[in-house]
């Protein structure tokens, strides 16, 4: 029930055992790293961790202090959502209530400056029915820049029996100041081997098709647990029709149907404004497994694995000069996606241009 069933980042996990086994946990921790590889996560068992009354260096999740902190943890998700369904901006802080183990995160598009001032306040008190505070500050990157001030007081003067966890996946959005007093516990993409065996035990995604799918998800259990193959293949459908366009074909050999399946696939790319970047997501992949396939390495590096004979053709034809054009189009593609510009235009000029 303890750190035992947290996925991947074995050596993350090993970290914070030895911190708690010495009894050298610091007032304020933060955690980085990619998005979906569980920091808030491994955050609510550390706070579990710091209160458990039978282990010093883990969590039971059976004793009352462990079963407290379980409970307030999800009591202060459910009033964080709650918040955000109030539309006047005056009220979304009126009631607030800290427990003993909190979860803190964006109401708005911020973490508001009443939040910060109540842990403030609320840490230099003793805890209430826990031998320690904890604070877990989700998406700590959204502190509105009034309310970092007053953090950073907290952690100037850490309270004895307060421990706050800052989430951030990049830690340079944080101030200097507020990064300088956290002790910095980086996270890693979850491995290839722990994302198949997580998406083979809940048997939603065919055998044939694990490997990939463990792949495309680049290490986030998040992404695995609701990855869906059929989706992703469809939507790399049309890239793979753009590719056998723009790199089996020449100017002068294109014939009318070559180039009405190009501008389909140039069609179906746009269709969905909505999708844009997970669209540019899977294109931006396949140049970098054609990448990869280009420089020698071994295919343990490439995604797309059920592509590989297709790849080596496609990277052959573009070389390097062709990938880099094509990757300056996606780069263009994403920055005008705010304007109101026909996306099916610029497809087939990237099209037509690569030709």
């Amino acid at each position: 029930m303890g750190f035992e069933t947290f996925l991947g980042n074995p050596v993350v996990v090993a970290s914070l055992r030895e911190m708690l086994a010495r009894g050298a946990a610091p007032g304020s921790l933060l955690f980085t790293g990619p998005d979906g590889v569980g920091k808030r996560t491994l955050a609510t068992m550390m706070a579990k961790a710091l209160n458990c009354e039978r282990l010093k260096d883990d969590f039971c999740g059976e004793c009352a202090r462990c079963v407290k902190s379980a409970e307030m943890i999800e009591l202060s998700r459910a009033d964080l959502e709650k918040r955000r369904d109030i539309k006047d901006a005056a009220r979304r802080v009126e009631g607030l209530l800290y427990f003993d183990v909190q979860l803190i995160a964006p109401i708005t598009r911020f973490i508001l400056t009443d939040q910060i001032r109540l842990m403030r306040t609320v840490a230099y008190t003793r805890p209430f029915e826990l031998p320690r505070r904890v604070f877990i500050i989700d998406q700590a990157q959204a502190i509105h820049w009034q309310a970092a001030d007053l953090l950073l007081k907290v952690m100037e003067e850490p309270p004895s029996t307060t421990t706050l966890i800052l989430v951030c996946p990049n830690p340079y959005e944080l101030r200097p100041t507020i990064r300088s007093r956290c002790r910095r516990v980086a996270f890693a993409p979850v491995e290839n081997a722990v994302i198949e065996s997580l998406l083979e035990a809940e048997k939603r995604i065919p055998a044939a098709e694990l490997k990939l799918a463990s792949r495309v998800t680049e290490g986030s259990v998040a992404a695995a647990k609701g990855f869906d193959i059929a989706t992703y293949q469809s939507r790399r459908k049309p890239w793979i029709d753009f590719l056998n366009g723009i790199a089996t074909k020449d100017l002068h050999s294109m014939t009318t149907s070559d180039w009405k399946a190009l501008f389909d696939s140039t069609k179906a790319l746009s269709e969905y404004r909505s999708e844009l970047e997970a669209t540019l997501r899977i294109g931006y992949g396949l140049l970098n497994d054609m990448l990869w396939i280009l420089e020698g390495l071994p295919c343990e590096g490439v995604v797309n694995l059920d592509l590989t004979p297709r790849l080596k053709v496609w990277a052959a034809e573009l070389t390097i000069e062709g990938i880099e054009r094509l990757k300056n189009g996606l780069d263009n593609t994403y920055r005008l996606q705010t304007r109101n510009v026909n996306q099916q235009l610029g497809w087939d000029a990237l099209a037509t241009e690569l030709i």
